[in-house]
């Protein structure tokens, strides 16, 4: 098994963990694992981002097609006059 230590934890982190730790009627180092085990667990994010996420989502219902806007010009500053 591996050893991992955290330096710099803001004391109101620590805090909060020890009051998550305490419900879950844990230690503080098992809540820390399981917070880890259940984090690199996770599934990963969809490939192409949010917008692509959403694409998938919707694919097969029977809505207009929406095109993707042009990103090829730099944003413009707002103008205030």
């Amino acid at each position: 098994m591996a050893t991992l230590t955290i330096r710099g934890l803001d004391d109101e982190v620590r805090d909060k963990l020890r009051v998550l730790a305490a419900r879950n009627g844990r230690s503080m180092e098992a809540e820390v694992r399981a917070l880890i085990e259940t984090a690199v667990s996770a599934p990963p994010d969809p490939p192409g981002g949010l917008f692509s996420a959403i694409r998938q989502e919707i694919e097969g219902l029977d809505l207009p097609e929406i095109p993707e806007p042009d990103r090829s010009e730099m944003p413009r500053f707002a103008e205030f006059d």
